[in-house]
């Protein structure tokens, strides 16, 4: 019997945390925890914050479960019959709208709300008698510090990498400053001090980084919020399409730092000492927490590798390690003729051509990030007219033939082809037809350094003007 006794304690092999003593919530804490899980669990299912933890492909993008049966026919019916949107809803951005500023994105805030709204009043009639949802709320907050992160870690990397806001295109050094749009000024503001884009995306990275681990995920999401709050300010002032997923991403942040508050408010505001954190562990056992917390430092570097693999591929296809296309560069039109007429440069003439520009493949472009096959390559091209105006084309350069093809993304019926010679590094010649012209052209490479925004760089002493021209 003595025997017995004495090998019971060793049953008890994995010791048990104590769990802290949780309170009654109040009625209105438990209504507000109710709609925010509905509500922001509802909109990071709904959106490409579930789908970004899982792929990071720029082909293979997991569109938002929003433009999807069932809540897509939900969707177009709110917005037909209650919204009154006239005009059908569009879903771009390769099947995540749910997440720009179009209408279909706001006809799906709209149901959410009107769900979560519906959802918390039967909620809290069937489940009145509960005291707090502690339990509930270590789960999701688990939940909502993964989904954050992954939006963070997803666009830091694509700044730390200089791939969101890239440098300023041959053509933007040659457009007009008043014809940029607030987000095109931007963009290329940004683009233009890569080390500003990087450390931004630097503050990204580090708050989704801390957000994976337990200990740390207050400071994550105080960086988050922070980090989150300039973002909205840049898209509301530049009128980026991005408003609204960056209002949702600051309500993340502010759910997880809700429970630190009153404690973060002691310390940094009312300067007292301050208890330590009273989140309670996911679960009673430690070898079940450390167990937990390996998984979660494992699904923080799968956030990690899937976008930095992303990433540098990316950028050595489209970023800046990509190898510069075919005649790549600013190209004066020092001589033209049509039709064997010459074309002297008067602003009348609306055919002739002052620059012919040769740059990397883009959206604006007839092909889309096309590969080089061969000796075959798909360029971004655009002629220059003499009132500064942009004619964009896709080109197709062979150079052992010296042959030229245009496209146009707007006339799949539309081309013009010519043959290309090149006397001197800085010289070209064009010969071809083009609509149903016969045209010739003699062209001289600028230097792309004469642009100050290229070629100015960084300095430490400044003498006046301070380079404000």
């Amino acid at each position: 019997m003595n025997a017995q006794l004495q090998t019971i304690p060793q049953l008890q092999t994995e010791p048990i945390q104590p769990q802290p003593n949780i309170p009654r919530w109040n009625p209105a804490l438990r209504i507000a925890f109710r709609f925010w899980m509905v509500y922001l669990g509802l909109y990071c299912l709904a959106t490409q914050v579930i789908t970004s933890l899982f792929t990071a492909n720029e082909g293979a993008t997991l569109p938002d479960p929003a433009t999807l049966w069932p809540l897509r026919p939900v969707i177009f019916w709110t917005a037909a019959h209650i919204l009154h949107v006239n005009a059908p809803l569009s879903v771009f951005w390769g099947g995540n709208s749910a997440t720009s500023d179009d209408m279909f994105a706001w006809a799906t805030a709209f149901c959410l709300l009107v769900i979560a709204t519906a959802a918390t009043v039967v909620w809290s009639l069937l489940d009145r008698s509960r005291e707090n949802y502690a339990e509930m709320h270590k789960w999701f907050r688990l939940f909502l510090r993964f989904a954050l992160a992954g939006q963070m870690i997803a666009y830091g990397f694509v700044k730390v990498f200089v791939l969101q806001m890239q440098h300023p295109s041959l053509t933007r050094l040659l457009q007009p400053f008043g014809t940029f749009s607030p987000m095109g000024m931007l963009w290329n503001s940004m683009g233009s001090a890569p080390a500003y884009e990087i450390f931004t995306g630097c503050a990204e990275v580090a708050g989704g980084l801390l957000l994976i681990v337990p200990r740390t995920a207050t400071l994550g999401a105080l960086i988050s919020l922070a980090a989150m709050i300039q973002v909205f300010t840049l898209n509301m002032t530049y009128d980026v399409p991005a408003k609204l997923h960056a209002f949702h991403l600051i309500l993340l942040s502010c759910f997880l730092l809700a429970p630190d508050v009153p404690r973060l408010v002691r310390f940094l505001l009312l300067n007292r000492a301050t208890a330590p954190s009273t989140q309670a562990q996911l679960f009673r056992g430690v070898r079940a927490n450390r167990i937990a917390l390996a998984v979660q430092l494992i699904l923080g570097l799968w956030l990690v590798g899937l976008y930095c693999h992303q990433c540098w591929g990316y950028w050595n296809t489209h970023g800046g390690g990509r190898p510069l296309p075919p005649l790549y560069g600013i190209w004066e039109v020092r001589q033209m003729s049509i039709d064997e007429q010459p074309r002297p440069p008067l602003l009348t003439d609306s055919t002739r051509w002052r620059r012919a520009i040769f740059d990397f493949p883009s959206r604006n472009c007839a092909a889309l990030y096309t590969q080089v096959i061969h000796t075959q390559a798909s360029v971004c091209m655009a002629f220059q007219r003499l009132d500064d105006s942009i004619a964009p084309y896709g080109a197709s350069v062979n150079l052992p033939d010296r042959t030229l093809a245009l496209t146009k993304s707007d006339d799949k019926n539309w081309t013009a082809s010519f043959t290309f010679q090149r006397p001197a590094g800085d010289q070209l010649i064009l010969d071809g037809r083009m609509d149903n012209h016969q045209v010739h052209m003699e062209l001289q490479l600028t230097d792309r350094n004469k642009f100050p925004l290229v070629s100015r760089g960084f300095h430490w002493t400044m003498e006046a003007p301070f380079g404000r021209n």
